[in-house]
């Protein structure tokens, strides 16, 4: 059995994302991070239809980051994310942003939840809830 690869975007580094040292900022990483979660979100059907319908929404609860190597104005990177889920309420999206040599720059763990909009609490079940809400979990890689 062969392991799927993960969802994955390019994102070049911006000047005015740089910080004095001229690399990029430490909260840009987590913004690079947003972009690869909301695209795979979009990518599999999350951000309109069944969820919208069902007054469900994605909610961070927690991030952390782990960084390994700088990055530079001009570099091209990829922006992975995976979702992991579990027992409970929430569940997992990580990422990994690797410069175009592979070299791993940063890696980021998120915790999330699924949101009642109208009770404004977590659901149990989010796995579940996706798929009844007609996400494509496959792309989710969970």
């Amino acid at each position: 059995m062969t392991e799927r690869e993960p969802f994955r975007v390019q994102i070049k580094v911006r000047q005015y994302e740089l910080d004095s040292l001229g690399h990029v900022n430490h909260a840009v990483y987590h913004q690079y991070a947003e972009v690869a979660r909301t695209s795979l979100a979009e990518a599999a059907g999350a951000t309109k239809g069944g969820l919208e319908e069902a007054r469900l929404a994605t909610v961070m609860l927690e991030s952390h980051i782990s960084f390994r190597r700088e990055l530079r104005y001009g570099e091209v990177v990829d922006v992975t994310c995976e979702t992991k889920f579990g027992e409970g309420k929430t569940f997992r999206m990580d990422s990994n942003i690797y410069k175009a040599d592979g070299t791993l720059s940063a890696e980021l763990t998120c915790t999330l939840g699924l949101m009642d909009l109208d009770r404004r609490k977590l659901v149990a079940e989010p796995r579940k809830r996706f798929e009844e809400a007609g996400v494509d979990l496959s792309i989710f890689g969970g």
